[in-house]
C-alpha cells in the first residue's frame, strides 16, 4: 500500500511502516532472551558472570576485564529486557507521536530518537538498580544473618513494591503515562525535531520508571533470567499503565506483593 493510499483510508504511515519496524525489533528481543536463558550462558543474565565461561575468559583477557566484561554484559541483556518488556507499554505514545510526524522525511528518524531516549533512562535505571545490587552482595558478605537468610532480600523488595501500589507518586506517574496526546502535546513544538524527540522519549521514560520500578525491582527477587516472570511483570505494567481499567490492578496487586513477602517472611521465620 502506498503513503497516499494509506492516508486516503486513514491509515498513517506509522500504521504501515513504523509500527510493524517496532514490533519485530520487541519480537526480536523475547527472541533473544529466550535463545539467550536456553543456552549455557544464561546465567550471565543474573549477576554472576565472571566465575567460570565465556565470561571469564572475557574478564581475563581485557584490560580491566574484570569489571568491562561484566558491564557490557549486563548493559546488553538489561536492554534486551527493557526492549522486549517495557518498549510495548510504550506503544501508544509512539502511535501518538508517530501520527504526528509520520508524513514528515525525518519520521523514521524521530521516532528511533524517541525510543532512543526511552531506553536511555531504563538504562540508567538498569545501572543504579545493579550497583544496589552490588551493595547488598557486599553487605550480605560483610553480615553473617543475611549470608544465611537471603529470603530477606526477597522479602524486603516484595514489600517495597506492595507498598509503592499504595503510594501518590505511583498515581501521578501513571496518569502521565495513561495519556499519551497530552504528554506529546506538551512537549512537541518541532522547532528542534531530533532534541524534542529524544526528550520525548526520555520524559516518558522517567514517568514510566516513576510508575514500574518498584516492579521492575522484583527480577532481581525471582531472577533477570526467568523468560516467565518477565512476561508476567512486564503484562502487568503493560496493563497498570495503558488499559482503561489500569489503575484498578494497582491496588490488588499491591496487596498479593504484601502477602507474598508476609508469607515468605512467616515461612523462613517459623523453620
Amino acid at each position: 500500500m502506498s503513503t497516499a493510499t494509506g492516508r486516503r483510508l486513514g491509515v498513517s504511515p506509522y500504521d504501515s511502516v513504523f509500527l510493524p519496524i517496532l514490533a519485530a525489533l520487541i519480537a526480536v528481543a523475547w527472541a533473544s532472551l529466550a535463545a539467550w536463558t536456553a543456552s549455557p550462558y544464561g546465567r550471565y543474565l543474573d549477576h554472576d558472570w565472571t566465575q567460570a565461561g565465556f565470561a571469564a575468559r572475557l574478564c581475563a583477557a581485557l584490560p580491566g576485564g574484570d569489571i568491562v566484561a561484566p558491564a557490557l554484559i549486563y548493559v546488553l541483556g538489561w536492554l534486551l529486557m527493557t526492549t522486549a518488556m517495557m518498549l510495548p507499554t510504550a506503544m501508544p505514545l509512539l502511535r501518538v507521536f508517530g501520527r504526528l510526524v509520520g508524513a514528515r522525511a525525518d519520521a523514521g528518524r524521530l521516532i528511533a530518537l524517541a525510543v532512543g531516549g526511552y531506553l536511555f533512562v531504563w538504562l540508567g535505571f538498569g545501572v543504579a538498580a545493579h550497583l544496589l545490587g552490588l551493595v547488598i552482595l557486599a553487605l550480605a558478605r560483610r553480615w553473617v544473618w543475611l549470608t544465611f537468610n537471603g529470603w530477606a532480600i526477597g522479602a524486603t523488595l516484595l514489600l517495597t513494591a506492595g507498598l509503592f501500589q499504595f503510594s501518590r507518586l505511583k498515581y501521578l506517574c501513571l496518569d502521565a503515562c495513561g495519556a499519551p496526546l497530552g504528554f506529546v502535546a506538551a512537549r512537541w513544538r518541532g522547532r528542534r525535531p531530533a532534541l524534542e524527540s529524544f526528550r520525548l522519549g526520555a520524559d516518558h521514560g522517567l514517568f514510566c520508571v516513576g510508575c514500574c520500578w518498584a516492579l521492575m525491582l522484583l527480577l532481581f527477587a525471582v531472577g533477570t533470567g526467568s523468560i516467565g516472570w518477565m512476561m508476567a511483570l512486564g503484562g502487568a505494567m503493560a496493563v497498570e499503565k495503558n488499559a482503561p481499567w489500569g489503575r484498578r490492578l494497582a491496588r490488588p496487586l499491591g496487596v498479593a506483593l504484601l502477602a507474598g513477602a508476609a508469607a515468605i517472611a512467616v515461612f523462613n521465620l517459623a523453620a
